[in-house]
């Protein structure tokens, strides 16, 4: 075990050292999927994240060599990190760390290609050490607070990834333990991410926060690599990221492990575009289907715990989504279209389709049942108890919703996940298109330049 005050050291260390040859199979694998997925749904984000087009218009303005996601033009790197990072969220369709909480690849994979298009001598061999180091960084951070993120009034997804995706991005163009600790502490600097993000449901800022992320990221390598110093300690300083954020020293969790178990393969890929609370209520929705008819539904009650407690309070609001960021937030919306559409899609978040009045009926009658032992362990968990008009009375508890590392998604599903963002890209691609590009990913060769990974078949779309 290091002592405290070298944590960052030993971190930076790490990142430094790390080779694509030390990388297990499973965990180069797992790193192909998570980029695969998030590329992705930031594809489909180009044609549905109206909330993100405020940042590609910033972005615009600046002309350089990195390119616009979906879109032509390019900007410097730090600002298509900031306009592409804005769509990697803005569906709830990225991956997950169920335990964190963490989304570790929403900012990294926006900030590591608009670096890689401005450097075209890196290999995508290196990206992808530089991704799984970054992604479990953030996943580790997002577990080793002495005490919940939140207590402090922040919110944690992009505080982690701030921290993880600048150490990511200063490996990745060869920065050394130095360079990468002061990019650490640089990235501290350009930190404030308050609960306010969540708490306030009518913000466009919980879906595009991680393009602010990506651009501080980016800034914080290349100012490193300019010569910027930070500070020795921006992880365990007695006022570092840990202090202010987490509310004391690290735990063990933080380097147990480092560099042995990548926990960026244990990401949940998401089955529904919607918050990830939402996933056990819309997957008991869906086997209980066929045995409910919602014009004969009484009452739904949700199990929750104080994780889910954002997603259905204030009832009569959740059940009256008016945007599709709200919608996505609701238990009762995504349990309503569920039980009706037999399906939660890309498509179940479009105006028209929020406010549908019949929906809107069924999501009010879907109301709250409080478990006093539920905590952060069910953050993925829920059950539905749905009373019909008969008399009937129909159960489904889910513990561990799907997509989970224990209940994966595997290659096949997660191709097909990606045709459909792709279908949903502001240029559309065709399905065959789609799949090849897909496939092309997940067999990159690791010595050709990382700024060609997404080239033919998709010239026009990156």
């Amino acid at each position: 075990m290091f002592c405290d005050k070298a944590i960052s050291a030993a971190i930076a260390k790490h990142f430094a050292g790390l080779t694509h040859d030390a990388l297990s199979e499973a965990t180069c694998h797992a790193t192909r999927r998570a980029l695969l997925d998030a590329f992705g749904v930031t594809l489909g984000a180009t044609g549905l994240g109206e909330d993100a087009v405020p940042y590609r218009r910033h972005a615009q303005a600046a002309p350089g060599p990195s390119r616009l996601i979906g879109f032509s033009g390019s900007s410097t790197p730090a600002l298509a990190a900031l306009a592409n990072g804005a769509l990697a969220h803005q569906l709830d369709f990225g991956d997950t760390f169920d335990a964190g909480p963490a989304h570790p690849n929403a900012a990294l994979v926006p900030a590591l290609l608009a670096l890689a298009d401005a450097r075209p001598e890196l290999a995508f061999g290196e990206l992808l050490v530089a991704m799984a180091a970054g992604s479990d960084l953030a996943c580790r951070l997002s577990i080793a607070a002495p005490r919940p993120f939140e207590e402090g009034g922040w919110y944690p997804p992009p505080l982690v990834n701030l921290i993880a995706t600048a150490a990511a991005c200063a490996r990745f163009i060869g920065l050394d333990a130095d360079g990468i600790r002061h990019a650490m502490g640089l990235a501290l600097l350009q930190g404030s991410f308050p609960s306010e993000i969540k708490y306030d449901a009518t913000s466009p800022i919980r879906g595009v926060r991680e393009g602010l992320v990506a651009r501080a990221a980016v800034e914080a390598a290349l100012l490193a690599e300019a010569g910027a110093i930070a500070f020795a300690e921006p992880l365990e300083g007695r006022a570092g990221f840990f202090a202010i954020y987490g509310g004391g020293a690290p735990r063990d969790a933080l380097l147990d492990g480092l560099g042995e178990t990548f926990l960026g393969d244990q990401v949940s890929f998401k089955p529904w575009p919607a918050c990830r609370g939402t996933h056990p209520y819309i997957e008991a929705a869906l086997v209980l289907r066929d045995r409910v008819d919602p014009a004969q539904v009484v009452q739904i009650e949700a199990e929750t715990g104080p994780i889910q407690e954002m997603l259905i309070r204030p009832q009569a609001v959740k059940a009256e989504p008016t945007r599709a960021i709200e919608a996505k937030f609701s238990i009762p919306y995504t349990v309503a279209a569920a039980l009706i559409d037999g399906a939660v899609t890309l498509d179940s978040f479009t105006a028209a389709r929020i406010a549908d009045p019949v929906t809107r009926t069924l999501a009010h009658k879907v109301i709250e049942r409080r478990n006093p032992d539920w905590g952060r362990g069910q953050a993925a968990s829920g059950s539905l108890t749905v009373t019909l008009a008969d008399g009937a009375v129909l159960h489904l508890r889910v513990m561990q919703a799907a997509g989970h590392p224990d209940r994966p998604m595997d290659d096949e599903s997660l191709i097909a996940k990606f045709v459909d963002c792709a279908a949903h890209a502001a240029s559309a691609m065709d399905a065959a298109a789609a799949r090849s590009l897909a496939s092309q990913i997940l067999s990159f060769p690791v010595g050709a330049a990382a700024r060609n990974l997404c080239d033919p078949p998709c010239t026009d779309l990156v």
